[in-house]
């Protein structure tokens, strides 16, 4: 398992965009993908869960890979939210 916080920067934090492009990078791995922030941990291969979460602008999220390819998700997904999640 592998684990590492990263702060959102995007302007209106994790919207209906961004979560989607979350979601869908999440889906191209094997491991169990979860994100935790505001006390919530939720799967982040689901849209939904990562609207659940409510996460704004700011606010530092901790994402965790378990799985056979979890360095690769974990390297993919914090490079992925650092430059904004394509938005």
């Amino acid at each position: 398992m592998l684990c590492q916080k990263a702060i959102i920067k995007n302007k209106f934090g994790l919207h209906a965009k961004p979560a989607g492009n979350l979601a869908n990078l999440a889906q191209k791995y094997q491991c169990d993908v979860k994100m935790k922030a505001n006390g919530k941990t939720v799967n982040i291969k689901s849209v939904m869960g990562v609207l659940s979460a409510g996460v704004r602008c700011g606010t530092e999220v901790e994402f965790i890979c378990e799985g056979p390819d979890e360095l690769q998700a974990l390297s993919g997904i914090i490079s992925a939210v650092n430059s904004g999640l394509n938005e």
